[in-house]
């Protein structure tokens, strides 16, 4: 299949590789020319021209940072450029109210698209293992998943347009608040004369068991390898987890919910985040306690 693929940064460059991989001619876009060099050398096709990379493709796929320049991109440079019979395939985690003004422009103007937002990472986008939340049409969906499954482990339609974000954002408010928590109990095991190893041997298959504390474990040297063993860098992103937090509570004001546990975690990581922490894990947060 030939598909599009806008933006190269740190998740869209693996994931357009990865589309490479599983056989498909993808036209790669990106305004920064390190991207595009390093998409070409993935075996994509390069276009320093928009419009150009999305004429004559059967798919469209972004990963953008933010619901503005998905809005403006689609708007402008893909809708009525891209053949009308095109999948559109959105990427990015952006709010939900954008997400489904987009998918309305789009089915107004011929097309099918998905709200896809991922799970996963650096890492997994670069291994394909990336798990992807889509919203979307039965009918979408359904021509949506085999490209998703070229870049992921997992791909699981939650409902119509904005479900898969609302989902992404969902998730990671609960993430925030997980790994809040483990880094808490974490280090006051350690201040009252715990062992961490001890502690994470004893949690993690006790009722304490969580995916930041088995799987992500914030301390470096204990449990399970993570960023933690490597200062800290890669993984994800506090500037990312910060975003998605500022999207979940915009959400919960829009849909009045009360979320007060997660607003606290907003508050820390806005807090870490602002310290000069953005490029940090955000497991590093544990360096607070």
């Amino acid at each position: 299949m030939k598909i599009a693929f806008i933006g190269l940064g740190n998740m869209g460059g693996g994931m357009a590789a990865n589309l490479v991989k599983a056989g498909h001619q993808v036209n790669a876009f990106d305004l920064a020319e390190q991207a595009r060099s390093a998409a070409k050398d993935a075996g994509c096709e390069v276009f320093h021209d928009l419009k150009e990379a999305v004429q004559d493709v059967e798919a469209v796929v972004s990963m953008l940072p933010n619901g503005g320049i998905v809005k403006a991109v689609y708007e402008n440079d893909v809708i009525g450029h891209a053949p009308a019979g095109a999948i559109l395939l959105d990427c990015s985690t952006i709010d939900v109210a954008t997400a489904k003004e987009v998918t309305e422009a789009a089915t107004k103007s011929g097309y099918e698209m998905v709200d896809a937002p991922v799970s996963g990472g650096i890492a997994a986008a670069n291994g394909g293992t990336l798990t992807f939340m889509v919203g979307g049409t039965e009918s979408a969906f359904a021509r949506a998943e085999p490209i998703l499954q070229g870049m992921g482990k997992a791909v699981i339609r939650a409902g119509d347009a904005g479900a898969g974000q609302t989902a992404k954002i969902c998730n990671n408010m609960l993430l925030a608040v997980h790994m809040i928590g483990t880094c808490e109990a974490m280090k006051m095991a350690e201040k009252l004369g715990l062992d961490p190893q001890k502690f994470y041997e004893i949690s993690s298959q006790s009722s304490g068991s969580n995916w930041s504390l088995n799987t992500y474990t914030p301390l470096p040297g204990v449990g399970a390898q993570s960023p933690a063993d490597n200062d800290y860098q890669g993984g994800f992103a506090t500037a990312l987890m910060l975003k998605d937090l500022r999207l979940a509570m915009e959400a919960a004001e829009n849909s009045d919910s009360a979320v007060p546990l997660s607003s606290r975690a907003a508050s820390l990581y806005e807090d870490y985040s602002g310290a000069g922490n953005g490029a940090l894990d955000f497991s590093s947060i544990i360096k607070t306690y």
